[in-house]
Parts: C-alpha cells; sequence; structure tokens
C-alpha cells in the first residue's frame, strides 16, 4: 500500500464526499468501495477508512499546520491541494507511513490534477511535506488538539466543561477507538476478555483494541456477543428492567439497547421510524437467537396497547459524542442542529411521558456532549410537567463511572472519563408520580 497511489485516489475521493459533498461518513466510506469496486482489497479499505477518519480528527490541527508553511494562503479553489496535503502530513505524523511513499504520492497525485493551477503547485506539496518531515517533532507537539474542535463546539463545551475538561475532550476524541462487546448475561467476562485478547471493562463489557474482522472472533456465529460502546451500555443498566418485564423501547434502532433488554430476559417492544434500520436490528436480534416485538412507527405518534412499567427513550441527537468513531459530526452539524433537534426531543420526552404509568420509570439518553440536549432538555421538562420527578441515579449504580454522575443525579459520560476512551452520553431516570401534575 506504501507505493499504491489507488488507496490514496479512494481516501481522497473519501474525504472530499465527507467535506464537499456533506455525506456521513459511514455512507461516504460505502459509496467509495463501490466506486473504486475491485480495485481496492479488503486490507485497502482498512486504509483508506483509517487513513480519512484520522485525517478528519486532526483537521484542524492540519489546517494549521498548513497555513504556517505557506506564506500565500490556499484558496477555496485550490480545496483538492489543501485535501492531498491533508492526507500526507496525516501518513507522516500520526501513520507512521514511509516519508518517501506519503511525499511521493502527494506530489503524483497533484500533478495529476485537471486544473493547471493546481499541477503547479506540485513543488509547494512536496516543499511543505518534506519540511514537516524534517520538523516532525515540531509539528507534531507544536499545535494543540483544541485545534480540531469548531469554533461553535468550542464555545459550548468551554462554558458548560470549563477549559481544562474541554482541552481533555479534544485529545480523548483523537484517538481510534477500540471496540466494545456486550456479553449477554451467561457469559463470563474474564473468560470471554481472554478468548478476545481484550479487557474486562467497568459494568462487564469486554473492550479489544485491535479486532480485525469481526465475523472471525470467537462468539459470533453462536450470538454470544454484540459491539456496544460502553457508555451506550449504560441507560440500560440504569434502566432496572428485570426478566419478564415488559419494556417499551423508543428509537430503537440500531438495536444495541434492544438486545441488552432482551439478553436479560425483558419482554421487548422496539419502536422506530426506519423500516431500514429496523431490519437491520432484526437482523442483529437473529444472529443472537434474542425475540422481540418490532414496531415502525414515529415515537411520538405511537400509541402502545398495554402500560409498560420501563420505557427507554434513545433521542435521536446530534451525536457530538460520538467524535471517536464519527469524527464527521462536528464538521456537519452546527448550532442551528442542536436548536431543531431539542424541539425533536422535547415533542419526544412528552409522548414518553403520557406513555408511563403511575410507577412507571423512564430512561431519557442522548449521545451528546451538548447541555440543550441533556440537562437543559430535563429540567424544561420537570419546569412543565408536574406528573413526572427525577429518580436520582446512585453512585453506587455507576461502579467505575462515578465520575460521570452529576449533582442532581444524572449521568453525563465523557470522552475521557475512562483510558482508551468512551462516547459522551447523557442519561436522565424519571419516574410517574401522578396522573395529573400539581
Amino acid at each position: 500500500m506504501a507505493n499504491d497511489l489507488t488507496g490514496r485516489w479512494a481516501a481522497l475521493a473519501f474525504l472530499e464526499k465527507i467535506l464537499d459533498d456533506h455525506v456521513p461518513l459511514d455512507q461516504a466510506f460505502d459509496n467509495t468501495c463501490r466506486q473504486f469496486g475491485d480495485k481496492l482489497s479488503v486490507q485497502d479499505r482498512g486504509f483508506v477508512r483509517h487513513l480519512g477518519t484520522t485525517c478528519l480528527r486532526h483537521l484542524g490541527q492540519l489546517d494549521a499546520m498548513i497555513n504556517h508553511c505557506t506564506q500565500k494562503k490556499l484558496t477555496g479553489k485550490q480545496k483538492t491541494v489543501r485535501n492531498i496535503l491533508r492526507l500526507g502530513i496525516t501518513q507522516l505524523l500520526y501513520m507512521e507511513v514511509a516519508a518517501h511513499g506519503a511525499v511521493n504520492s502527494a506530489v503524483k497525485m497533484t500533478d495529476k490534477q485537471k486544473n493547471t493551477s493546481d499541477r503547479h503547485c506540485k513543488g509547494m506539496v512536496n516543499a511543505i511535506l518534506r519540511r514537516i518531515d524534517r520538523e516532525r517533532e515540531k509539528f507534531s507537539g507544536g499545535f494543540s488538539p483544541t485545534l480540531n474542535i469548531p469554533k461553535w463546539l468550542k464555545e459550548n463545551w468551554q462554558t458548560r466543561y470549563g477549559k481544562e475538561e474541554f482541552a481533555k475532550i479534544a485529545i480523548a476524541v483523537l484517538g481510534e477507538p477500540p471496540l466494545d462487546f456486550t456479553l449477554k448475561p451467561e457469559c463470563e467476562g474474564a473468560t470471554w476478555a481472554e478468548m478476545l485478547d481484550g479487557v474486562l471493562l467497568p459494568g462487564g463489557s469486554v473492550r479489544v483494541e485491535k479486532a480485525g474482522l469481526v465475523q472471525n472472533l470467537a462468539g459470533y456465529e453462536e450470538g454470544s456477543w454484540w459491539i456496544q460502546d460502553v457508555a451506550a451500555s449504560l441507560p440500560v443498566n440504569l434502566l432496572g428492567a428485570g426478566c419478564g418485564d415488559p419494556v417499551l423501547e423508543l428509537c430503537a434502532a440500531p438495536g444495541g439497547k434492544t438486545a441488552q433488554l432482551a439478553a436479560s430476559g425483558c419482554r421487548v417492544t422496539a419502536v422506530d421510524r426506519s423500516a431500514r434500520r429496523l431490519r437491520r436490528l432484526q437482523e442483529n436480534m437473529d444472529r443472537l437467537n434474542l425475540v422481540c416485538d418490532v414496531v415502525t412507527s414515529d415515537a411520538a405518534d405511537f400509541r402502545p396497547d398495554k402500560e409498560y412499567g420501563f420505557i427507554l427513550l434513545d433521542a435521536p441527537c446530534s451525536a457530538t459524542g460520538t467524535l471517536r468513531r464519527h469524527p464527521d459530526v462536528s464538521r456537519a452539524r452546527g448550532s442551528k442542529d442542536i436548536m431543531a433537534l431539542a424541539e425533536i426531543q422535547t415533542h419526544l420526552l412528552d409522548a414518553a411521558v403520557g406513555m408511563m404509568p403511575v410507577g412507571g420509570i423512564l430512561i431519557y439518553c442522548v449521545c451528546s456532549l451538548q447541555s440543550e440536549e441533556g440537562p437543559e432538555q430535563i429540567k424544561a421538562l420537570l419546569d412543565r410537567n408536574g406528573t413526572v420527578k427525577r429518580k436520582g441515579i446512585d453512585l453506587a449504580e455507576l461502579s467505575g463511572f462515578e465520575n460521570s454522575r452529576l449533582d442532581g443525579g444524572d449521568v453525563q459520560t465523557l470522552p475521557h472519563h475512562i483510558s482508551g476512551g468512551m462516547d459522551g452520553f447523557f442519561i436522565s431516570r424519571l419516574v410517574k408520580i401522578s396522573e395529573e401534575g400539581p
């Protein structure tokens, strides 16, 4: 791969689909693989995804380095040259690719551009990359990870978490995320950690740094586990539903929490508006030999025909807590998107509360770091609706994640809260206290 231009052309196409065409990361990768077809081996595809996502994680630093090395800044019309430089620097500083492979391929790609002015930039591309290669120590340590966080997120996070915590978040989201495996209850954690060559995490998940092809791992065919970030496993654990309890899961797809509930013996009704995503959920459940009822419906319009003592609402959100795995999110979203999503969450929360019987428990969760989607959403609910109150989450329920508990009894995990990182999740637990508020 080091001397092969095809993979780098594919990485460039992958990056352009995300940054220029605003295609979501997973879809952009699938489209790129289809575009290049059998020109890309399995190894090549791994290289393309790793190069593209690493570049996205370091985008702010990369642009600062490029600007530092150019007296005359690259224009918007030279975005292809900038992307080639971004990918070249990524290989040099963050992927340990040999300098001759990273530099020579970038120069060749620049020389093959249709635009004459772009082709004339090959000397500049060569000079910048060779300088960065010579001065690796300066460039590796001289540009803060906080540069990678867009202004709209930086201001929001500094206001909510403070500058010190913000800096820790910025560092934590740079890492290539490991895979976390949620085990069925009958699977012994330490045994499976050894079988998967991983480590046992608080809460019983197993973390694997380099898993390879998931389908080839022990337990895949038998349905012994499923992939789920450790933070995403917390809402079900905090819901408190047990074997035989009816549970209504709203916005359920793709089904990691559904599997958790069903594996513990709950009678789950999984509701989601996307038939396509529900098909994926059903495929996962079939592999795991688990059973649930699946309903295609907008959760805000769904009307259950029976009472559910437990409801889990994993609401649509900005997904800013998942930047390790989806580094495109910070570029694809903006403050206006947060406002629109918060309005949807408000409607879903009101609908969920309306479905609760007195004494019923509701978990509201979002994979977000935004206050508008978390604490502010719950405060607004409690201010307008006197039929529910917060059922605070105790430290004893968060063994290994105690630093994620907020003063009021809600939970906010942050990417740096455990070694190796985790998703950012907000979780609140509510109880219905009356049919009508005071």
